[in-house]
């Protein structure tokens, strides 16, 4: 049923939550899965005369974030495959599902990192579940008082 499934992350504690969902379904359906990480371009853009340093570590922040994210899945024997890709959030993960004939999306809520959080950039995940054109399985953020 799902040969490929999308796992975005931004490095936060809510992708560990939302990796509990999507590692059984990609191991019960012998699966692949994508990880995705996006540096914001939006949040570069506004760092003007920082903004080549505050890339260089958002990638790197990204680099590590994918590490967890593929570690976990290699140790139930799942194949992965990731990218660090740079844009809009929510934008860039369907561009990515489309390019890449994903069939499900397996996203948290409120997944925002620190360095994210300190500028409201509306949800994310939101934006995906309403433009997505396959299934997205949303993960709630438990810790989350909403």
């Amino acid at each position: 049923m799902y040969d490929d499934v999308l796992v975005p992350t931004d490095g936060s504690d809510t992708v560990s939550e939302t990796l509990e969902h999507a590692l059984p379904i990609a191991a019960d359906n012998d699966a692949t899965v994508h990880v995705l990480y996006v540096v914001d371009s939006r949040i570069t853009a506004a760092a003007d005369d920082n903004a080549d340093d505050l890339e260089t570590t958002l990638e790197r922040d990204g680099s590590e974030a994918i590490e967890e994210v593929r570690d976990r899945a290699s140790a139930q024997g799942l194949e992965t495959t990731a990218e660090i890709r740079k844009g809009t959030p929510a934008k860039t993960i369907l561009d990515y599902a489309d390019e890449e004939g994903i069939d499900l999306i397996v996203i948290g809520t409120r997944g925002k990192s620190p360095r994210e959080k300190v500028v409201s950039l509306g949800s994310v995940s939101e934006r995906v579940v309403d433009n997505a054109s396959i299934p997205v399985f949303v993960v709630r953020d438990t810790d989350s008082s909403d």
